[in-house]
């Protein structure tokens, strides 16, 4: 049983991260149909997205068995066991041994987490979220630039971290791993030690990659377990077991639950429950060849995606996963570098425009924060408008031609726009051929509005 449980861990977590990681690879769009659940199963993006029974459901896992979130769910955390596997491959006889857990650190990141989150610095914030961290890993390291870099320092980071000390990213920097453990504590089902059975071999605790069983003493931290049971395959005298909290207190290694921990552990819930309420409340705010050599001056509002509703619905909701920017075939997409939304995506028409029969981004935005639209409501939605600079024009009429709503018109030899009409969808921006400056482009709009 012990290594049943063990080997049905492992399958779970291997086709999660498979899938997810899938997802984020794939460039056809295709995969969106099947695996479109994976980011939805994620805590944050669901707390962000106000999906309460997933929200719910996760805390009240997380207080039956404990953190089996943590193994199986989150990409992150099935992530860094790969580097623990290559560690047992290269340095066999380096074993893991049982650490006092740093509950400083890990409340004062939590707690930082949620205030920069309150305060809408959620760029900054998302920069640690586990599944936001490792969506940005995969997709961003065939990127350039900023993304890049946060690709390549967090898989750096984090590998090295995971290497050497195990789970130690989950149970220190980890802003979900950190509310879980609070729920995680008061378990009611986990690994116990059996004190009669147990001859100290620590075999367990050398097996531990969280780092949580502390064998001289005969306990388990049921706080930063995180459910691998390799420790149950390693106790060869049966006195590890998964089990219940047992009826008799005095046991070594058990600890009771009594009528306060029952409290906190309500506290925790509803607290999770008025995050994703608060969430949801949210929603309702209210081809030719690719142009270059030519600069757009800076806009005042970005532009951001059909079916994202605003900036504040936008920026409140996303996570920066990149998902959206890895789905868009037109590569329309790209992260922001800016401090106060540092990864969340903002549309640039350099390379491309967003084209009227494409929906994906909507369609697998884990979190809300791009609500899915039909084609046809697309063509009523309005992102941006475009602003005329008449000093750069040359006449030439593209942007008129190219323009899918006719919101364009040329008068006198200038372009002439009817901002009642215009979609924002860049397509004048893109084909413009004026140089070294455009002479049309799109300002975003702060409130997406309808035609």
């Amino acid at each position: 049983m012990n290594k049943t449980l063990k080997v049905i861990r492992i399958v779970l977590a291997a086709l999660m991260l498979l899938s997810i990681t899938a997802l984020l690879l794939d460039a056809t769009g295709m995969l969106r149909h099947w695996l479109g659940w994976a980011p939805k199963l994620q805590l944050l993006p669901a707390i962000l997205a106000g999906n309460l029974v997933l929200v719910i459901g996760v805390l009240v896992v997380t207080a039956l068995i404990g953190r089996f979130y943590c193994a199986v769910i989150c990409p992150m955390g099935v992530f860094q066991d790969l580097f623990v596997w290559v560690r047992k491959l290269i340095f066999p006889k380096r074993k893991f041994h049982y650490t006092k857990p740093a509950n400083w650190l890990r409340y004062v990141v939590l707690a930082a987490f949620v205030v920069l989150i309150a305060l809408g610095v959620n760029g900054v914030a998302l920069l640690i979220a586990p599944y936001s961290a490792y969506a940005r890993m995969v997709t961003g390291i065939h990127a350039s630039g900023a993304v890049q870099w946060v690709a390549i320092v967090t898989l750096v980071v984090i590998g090295l971290m995971s290497f050497c000390w195990g789970r130690l990213w989950c149970n220190t920097i980890c802003p979900v791993g950190a509310l879980l453990s609070l729920v995680s504590r008061f378990r009611v089902v986990g690994i116990r030690i059996d004190a009669t059975k147990c001859g100290g071999c620590h075999k367990c605790e050398h097996g531990c990659k969280a780092m949580c069983i502390d064998v001289e003493n005969r306990t388990v931290d049921s706080s930063r377990c995180v459910n691998c049971f390799n420790c149950l395959s390693e106790c060869k005298a049966g006195a590890i077991e998964f089990t219940g909290r047992p009826k008799r207190s005095g046991q070594s290694g058990q600890d009771g639950v009594d009528s306060s921990r029952r409290k906190f552990l309500a506290t925790t819930a509803a607290l999770g429950a008025v995050m994703a309420v608060e969430a949801q409340e949210q929603k309702m705010d209210g081809g030719l060849a690719a142009i270059s050599g030519k600069s757009i001056p800076e806009r005042k509002t970005p532009i951001k995606p059909f079916g994202a509703q605003s900036l504040k619905n936008f920026h409140s909701r996303c996570t920066g996963c990149q998902l959206c920017v890895s789905q868009c075939p037109e590569k329309v997409l790209r992260p922001s570098v800016k401090l106060e939304n540092f990864m969340q995506p903002e549309i640039n028409y350099a390379d491309s425009y967003c084209r009227m029969a494409c929906t994906r981004c909507g369609e697998v935005c884990p979190t809300g924060a791009i609500m899915p639209v039909t084609k046809e409501e697309k063509t009523a939605i309005s992102i941006g408008h475009a602003v005329v600079l008449p000093e750069n024009c040359i006449g030439c009429g593209t942007c008129a031609r190219h323009c899918p709503s006719a919101a364009i018109m040329m008068v006198d030899g200038k372009p002439s726009v009817n901002e009642a009409r215009c979609l924002g969808c860049g397509a004048c921006e893109y084909y413009c051929p004026a140089r070294p400056v455009t002479a049309i482009y799109v300002e975003g709009r702060e409130v997406h509005a309808e035609i």
